[in-house]
């Protein structure tokens, strides 16, 4: 279980979008504007979007929390979670990672450029364009893509394995410093 909460704190992190060290209704107002400004998205595209993206944000990270979410927090109902039922956390994260990367892939290719991944990893407040694309560069994609369900599930993994051993992309990624 320490593995996996270790995890759980990168990913608290990775959704502190404004870096206050909380994650609330700030963080979700400032990535459905970057997301919807680095896109170019105009008029109901961008509406839908940020409507999207918003309730993605209530549903998964911020339910009934009076827009507020501490580390403390978020740790223990992932952990309540996690220990009541792991195949029903893992079908629950499945829907949080399949709903967020259907939002991000505007295109809607069913899958990610690396554009598409720097920018939805700016709209969550990483910067850093060289480490998001070494992190790109893990997913080992073909002709400069990847396939949306790889995305998923590497992060579903993330979030949901204990098994240290196994090779995980997006704690890689993250440890990498992205």
């Amino acid at each position: 279980m320490d593995y996996l909460t270790k995890k759980w704190k990168m990913w608290y992190k990775s959704l502190d979008v404004n870096h206050d060290g909380k994650i609330s209704l700030e963080d979700v107002e400032e990535s459905r504007n970057k997301f919807t400004e680095l896109h170019h998205l105009l008029g109901d595209k961008a509406d839908s979007v940020r409507a999207d993206m918003q309730k993605w944000w209530t549903t998964y990270i911020l339910p009934a929390s009076g827009g507020e979410v501490s580390e403390e927090q978020f740790l223990s109902r992932l952990s309540a979670s996690y220990n009541k039922d792991k195949a029903a956390f893992k079908e629950e994260m499945q829907k949080c990672f399949d709903v967020m990367f259907d939002v991000i892939d505007t295109n809607k290719d069913r899958s990610i450029e690396l554009s598409e991944f720097i920018f939805a990893f700016k709209a969550f407040g990483h910067e850093n364009e060289e480490l998001v694309t070494k992190a790109f560069k893990l997913f080992n994609a073909k002709d400069e893509m990847v396939p949306l369900r790889d995305i998923v599930s590497a992060w579903v993994q993330f979030v949901t394995d204990e098994d240290s051993s196994k090779r995980d992309y997006v704690r890689e990624a993250f440890e990498s410093g992205v």
